[in-house]
């Protein structure tokens, strides 16, 4: 039986992606070697690490414009320490916006190199929106935000106008809509939503911004390093790199970004529309900040519970239920979920409604 993915991550990826990838591990580039035991210094990785890097750039429309692509390891949570250690001055702040778990993990860690200002949350309405109304410091070294929440379902349509530079996680959303990323002057990105599997984070980074700080940064840990040594500072994580470049390059072959927001688009009013008519589900993110890569919804009796996981796990879905912080239920529809995986869902509760009412 085929099955329809809708973790939240590590996530659906192309099968052709799979394909390609999976030849690699058996015989990479025709070397006669894996793509898993090659020499992260060989010519045939080396490019791939290029590739890999100028592509980000041209699908993100940076290229030319003073950015610089990493794929670094230690996932998003290494970048909520690198942030603040390459950017915050010893004796500056920092304004952060609180939208969810990995908003308060980044301000977490940032609380440790200084002054970090939360200037706006919703933590106390269990993160079911994002706030509008705030004011940026004009004197704040950074501001850094959440651009998509994967636990509660939220997302940013808008971003504030500042001079001073954003810094964003865009972990579960990047490259599945078009913004101007100009406005960012550094962007970070766990593979394992929506580029490539888990072990490599995406970090593109406007040079200007760095070296301002006055701090000594340990060398692994300093983004200037990783741009001199062209992302090879230390051994990188080969497979993940290769398999995220297989991605940019069936995302740049489907057309691009414009043509996967279109699709998620679809996707998502698909699903919402669903959510929204169905007497026995209800969304719980607010509907102007609802997410197009994680629908969150919940049966609004609980008694039925049994019965609706029983009625999709037979149909072949997974990974539907929600973070076990929130419970009910979560539907990620990243860049690779097609359509009708999507429809399926639908059907399978238009089923349950039959069967209930």
């Amino acid at each position: 039986m085929k099955k329809h993915n809708f973790s939240a991550g590590p996530s659906i990826l192309p099968q052709e992606v799979f394909e390609k990838a999976s030849q690699a591990v058996l015989d990479f580039n025709n070397s006669g070697l894996s793509i898993l035991e090659i020499s992260h210094r060989s010519k045939d990785f080396v490019a791939v690490m290029e590739e890999a890097r100028i592509l980000a750039l041209e699908l993100l429309g940076l290229q030319g414009k003073g950015y610089q692509a990493l794929f670094l390891s230690g996932g998003a949570s290494l970048e909520f320490v690198r942030v603040p250690y390459n950017l915050l001055t010893e004796n500056g702040k920092a304004a952060y916006l609180d939208t969810g778990t990995w908003a308060a993990g980044a301000i977490k860690e940032a609380k440790r190199f200084g002054e970090t200002n939360v200037i706006a949350s919703s933590k106390a309405d269990n993160y079911t929106y994002i706030p509008k109304d705030y004011s940026i410091p004009a004197n704040a070294d950074y501001f850094h935000c959440t651009s998509n929440n994967t636990i509660f379902g939220t997302q940013m349509h808008s971003f504030p106008e500042t001079d001073v530079p954003v810094v964003c996680d865009m972990s579960s959303d990047i490259f599945s809509r078009e913004l101007d990323f100009s406005k960012f002057s550094l962007i970070y990105a766990g593979a394992q939503k929506n580029m490539g599997p888990a072990g490599t984070t995406l970090v593109v980074v406007k040079e200007d911004i760095l070296g301002k700080t006055g701090r000594e940064i340990p060398g692994i840990l300093d983004y200037a390093q990783h741009i001199a040594k062209e992302s090879m500072y230390n051994t990188p994580p080969v497979f993940a790199v290769y398999t995220s470049l297989l991605t940019l390059q069936w995302l740049k072959n489907k057309g691009g970004i414009a043509a996967m927001e279109k699709l998620n688009d679809k996707k998502a009013a698909l699903l919402y529309n669903e959510i929204d008519r169905n007497p026995l589900f209800t969304g719980t993110a607010h509907t102007e900040d609802r997410s197009k890569m994680n629908v969150t919804f919940l049966l609004k009796d609980e008694a039925h519970t049994e019965q609706f996981d029983r009625l999709w796990k037979e149909a072949g879905i997974s990974g539907l239920n929600g973070h076990r912080s929130v419970g009910g239920y979560r539907a990620s529809i990243y860049n690779a979920m097609p359509v009708e995986s999507v429809q399926l869902l639908v059907d399978i509760m238009q089923e349950f409604e039959k069967k209930v009412l």
